[in-house]
């Protein structure tokens, strides 16, 4: 009986090494030995294993807890990813054993049965005497071991919310190796709330970890997704057969690849198949199955990976090019979209382009001189022209719908925005047209023609650059000019106003361009200690005290004949940075919340980084570039040697 006890296996207690599979060679002497050591030892500390020997509990004393109970991560049963404690194997170890005497064999079974049996603080008391005791090689030995031993696959042993919640730290490169490692690392690795995450953070915006952006993603499918992601990674996405859990890593991915394999066999079952519009992708309902789990649009990986492959194709310079070419004369002004691409040139007509085929659809004629603006929508495209009048066309057939005349000089510049138009001419004014009421209203203030004009309706303002040098920022309420930024020592060609998502380091701030640019405020007289930092809505005049009027866009761009593109802070009326690079004046421009580009009178097109400077420059027109347009993946410049350039990233 002794015998048997001292290499009785401690596998009916799942925290414990099993070595039932040891062989037993021992001697009388040996296992009256193990009677007297072993043998006590793992009925004090296993007593449901060896109640005959050890003293039964007293009647109505509580039974003390057992702390070899509380599994370890190696140990827990209910782990798949559970490794088995007896590495490297029993069979390995059987061989080494049964080449030593049966002494040995008995003495070393003795120490494992005791190791084993021992609670988890006497454990460490044997461990810290042999360690004591090792030489250098058994200690390298257990480096080596060891290394490989307490590797811990945490993203299985995490609940599935904490494991998403750390894959979002990830960067793209680690997010995609760490769904190689295994089918459960990639369920969560590819889960739609790590990879919308990763989209929030990079698209439209640069990322404030990596500096990196990626081109825009139609940002209503973003804010209306992020509360249902989130929901679901916090463990509060319910579903319909119990209200009170939500699904593991197990039923999602159940889930999804049910879903996916129920729209495969609906879309093949279908004889005309409707293709994708923008990120929808249409997906056959099941009633049977939770709309929960059932994705309504592309993965957001895939949406990812579509906008990561455009931002490497613009940070690299890869592009294929069209070239238009139909007018007669230098085109001054373009616009395109998915579709279409229109131009107005010095010939005094509008052409309407087809991007894929590059063929010309049709031409708008009407103008009497060249056309120097024009502006286009889903219905309408409205044109300026030298010849001073206003057009208003139905680009789908041609026809032109009417005709505004107003100024007293050529129109070279327009911007309509909802029901409101404004137009820049040569007369030095600007002009509001209000499509609603059919009113109208003159600005005056600028001492030379005005080049370009901008709308800002939820502001109820419009910023406007002249030959004279200076850039006016109107309020439309008032009629009044609430602020002058002056620091070109050029004609000023173009103004921009940027999105509320476009954002400027402060500690980028040219403090050279401040201290030589200024700007004045024409509705309240300020001290210079006041302008130095101008309380937010004061600074725009008295019809912006109430918080119920939207601010202007804080940042600005402008460009002008000197050579330099110009960044203003409107709030402060600072010059923040200026940029360098072209060797002549700047005709075009165009913005984004990632690049800026600008075409000049050197017949170069840049790409600039607005926090770091240049980052590209396009040739190939023989002109100057006169007008340019900017999308997520495209650029399209035009020139006064008549083409029209589209570069597809």
């Amino acid at each position: 009986m002794d015998e048997d006890l001292s290499l009785s296996s401690t596998g009916a207690n799942p925290g414990k090494t099993n070595f039932a599979d040891v062989p037993s060679f021992c001697t009388s002497a040996h296992s009256r030995l193990a009677g007297q050591t072993v043998a006590p030892f793992l009925a004090r500390h296993i007593p449901t294993e060896y109640a005959p020997l050890g003293k039964p509990p007293a009647a109505g004393r509580p039974a003390t807890a057992n702390p070899n109970t509380k599994y370890c991560y190696r140990h827990r049963p209910d782990m798949k990813c559970r490794r088995q404690a007896d590495e490297p194997s029993m069979d390995q170890l059987q061989h080494e054993l049964e080449d030593l005497p049966q002494a040995d064999q008995q003495a070393i079974t003795h120490v494992w049965s005791l190791f084993s049996a021992a609670p988890a603080k006497l454990r460490n008391l044997m461990l810290q005497g042999i360690l004591t005791q090792c030489c250098f090689p058994q200690l390298s030995y257990l480096a080596c071991s060891i290394r490989e031993l307490i590797r811990i696959d945490f993203i299985n042993a995490l609940p599935p919310e904490i494991s998403l919640k750390v894959l979002c730290y990830l960067d793209t490169t680690s997010l995609c190796k760490a769904a190689q490692v295994s089918q459960r690392w990639r369920t969560l690795a590819d889960d739609d709330f790590v990879w919308h995450r990763m989209c929030e953070q990079h698209i439209d915006r640069k990322c404030t970890k990596c500096g990196w952006g990626l081109p825009l993603l139609e940002r209503k499918r973003l804010r209306a997704s992020k509360r249902e992601l989130q929901l679901r990674a916090t463990g509060k996405g319910l579903n319909q057969w119990s209200p009170n859990i939500t699904p593991g890593p197990e039923a999602l991915e159940e889930r999804h690849e049910h879903a996916a394999a129920s729209a495969k066999a609906a879309l093949m079952s279908s004889h005309s198949p409707q293709p994708c519009h923008g990120e929808e992708l249409t997906v056959y309902k099941n009633e049977e199955e939770d709309s929960y789990f059932q994705p309504k649009f592309r993965p957001w990986k895939e949406v990812y990976k579509d906008r990561f492959k455009i931002g490497i194709n613009w940070k690299h310079g890869r592009y294929s090019t069209k070239i238009f070419r139909g007018h007669s004369n230098g085109v001054m002004c373009l616009q395109f979209d998915d579709h279409i691409l229109a131009t107005g040139s010095y010939d005094a007509t509008i052409k309407i382009w087809d991007l894929e085929s590059c063929q010309e659809m049709r031409t708008l004629k009407g103008h009497e001189s060249g056309i120097r603006c024009l502006q286009f929508d889903d219905s309408k495209l409205i044109s300026g022209s030298i010849d001073r009048s206003l057009k208003v066309w139905n680009w789908h057939t041609g026809q032109c719908i009417s005709t505004y005349t107003g100024h007293s000089g050529g129109v070279i510049g327009l911007h309509f925005d909802s029901a409101l138009l404004a137009s820049g001419s040569m007369d030095h004014t600007v002009k509001i047209w209000n499509f609603e009421d059919k009113s109208t209203f003159v600005l005056r203030g600028h001492s030379d023609w005005v080049n370009a004009v901008k709308l800002d309706s939820a502001s109820r303002t419009v910023v406007s650059a002249s030959d004279d040098c200076a850039v006016k920022m109107w309020d439309l309420d008032s009629k009044q000019c609430i602020r002058t930024f002056e620091g070109h020592v050029g004609q000023v060609q173009q103004v921009l106003l940027m999105p509320v998502e476009f954002d400027f380091e402060e500690d980028e701030v040219d403090d050279q361009d401040g201290s030589s640019s200024t700007s004045s405020i024409h509705s309240q007289a300020c001290n210079p200690q006041a302008m130095a930092n101008p309380p937010p809505r004061e600074c725009f005049g008295s019809g912006f005290v109430s918080n119920d009027r939207p601010l202007p866009p804080r940042y600005m761009f402008t460009s002008a004949l000197d050579s330099t593109i110009r960044l203003w802070e409107t709030t402060s009326g600072r010059c923040l940075h200026t940029y360098f690079g072209h060797l002549e004046g700047v005709w075009a421009l165009a913005a984004d919340t990632l690049r800026i580009v600008s075409g000049a009178e050197d017949g170069m097109v840049k790409v600039w980084d607005p926090r770091k400077g240049c980052d590209k420059t396009f040739t190939g027109h023989a002109g100057p570039v006169t007008c340019i347009g900017l999308s997520d993946n495209k650029l399209c410049t035009g020139s006064e040697d008549c083409e029209v350039r589209m570069y597809s990233f």
